[in-house]
């Protein structure tokens, strides 16, 4: 009986030993598959790594920063519309967008005696360059994004200008010293001509630093965009051909010009026999003159026989 209720206790301990090894599998398990789920959906709301450069902040460091976007998209003018309508929302402005169709062929195609279709094929493409403002490139950059087909390319730039900005501190200061010393001076011819040419570089540098500020606040972004494919319009015509057949030539009409044209033919020739009647009348003042010649002289040889 002792070794019987030994035997229970040892295969209770073996059972509940092989449960929990089981248990702890399946948890492991779940476990791995909850990590793997995080994983993939933090790659799946992984930011464009490009964008986040466009949007790169250093400390004490400023930037002028670029955008080049080279992409094929489904339909260039509708493309166009939106990107111009999120550079608006942003805050930005469009500075230049020249949208046009390259036409490939162009056949027209008789389809009765006085319609035809006119058949083109095409490929629309648009380049365009907008502002917006620093911030919001990279807002900006994975919007556009969204509109493509295929990416050619995406080219962007940070220059650091903050060399720049210190050096143009130091000119405006060496420019207001230097127009204190020329405040300093006597007035005369000289001085006038070294103050007009103090305020000149001046100006020049106020005008270097509004654009350097301009273009440090708002970025620039070039952007070309096509359609992959040609594109085909069907526009409905007339048939110019049947037309043309139809009054190319008309008998009764052109006789009667032609008649005209003969009588008016004549008139032309008569008023031009009446403007040239000086030459005519001496030619036939030398034609008498050379026939009464002609005439007179076997006379004269009839006396010397």
């Amino acid at each position: 009986m002792k070794t019987t209720y030994i035997k229970l206790s040892l295969s209770a301990v073996l059972l509940l030993g092989i449960y929990s090894c089981k248990k702890g599998e399946a948890g492991a398990s779940s476990t791995e598959r909850a990590d793997y789920a995080v994983a993939d959906s933090s790659a799946a709301v992984a930011p464009d790594s490009v964008s986040s450069a466009a949007t790169m902040k250093v400390k004490d460091k400023q930037f002028i920063k670029t955008a080049d976007v080279n992409m094929e998209v489904k339909d260039v003018y509708e493309a166009t519309v939106s990107i111009e309508k999120t550079v608006q929302d942003l805050g930005g402005f469009v500075t230049n967008s020249n949208l046009h169709s390259n036409v490939i062929s162009e056949d027209t195609y008789n389809t009765s005696n006085e319609n035809a279709m006119l058949v083109k094929k095409y490929q629309t493409e648009n380049t365009m360059q907008v502002r917006v403002p620093t911030e919001k490139l990279g807002e900006l950059l994975t919007l556009i994004n969204d509109k493509k087909l295929f990416l050619n390319s995406r080219i962007i730039n940070a220059e650091d200008v903050t060399s720049n900005i210190k050096y143009a501190e130091l000119e405006s200061k060496r420019v207001q010293k230097t127009g204190e010393n020329i405040d300093q001076l006597k007035a005369n011819k000289d001085k006038v001509k070294l103050d007009n040419d103090n305020m000149a570089e001046g100006n020049q540098q106020q005008l270097a630093k509004m654009d350097v500020s301009d273009n440090i606040k708002y970025s620039t972004i070039d952007i070309y965009i096509k359609e992959p494919k040609l594109r085909i319009a069907e526009i409905a015509v007339t048939n110019t051909q049947n037309i043309d057949n139809k009054y190319k030539f008309n008998f009764i009409y052109d006789a009667k010009n032609a008649f005209v044209e003969g009588f008016y033919l004549i008139q032309k020739i008569a008023v031009g026999l009446i403007t040239i009647w000086p030459l005519l009348l001496i030619l036939g003042a030398i034609i008498y003159f050379l026939r009464k010649r002609k005439l007179i002289k076997p006379d004269h040889t009839k006396i010397s026989e």
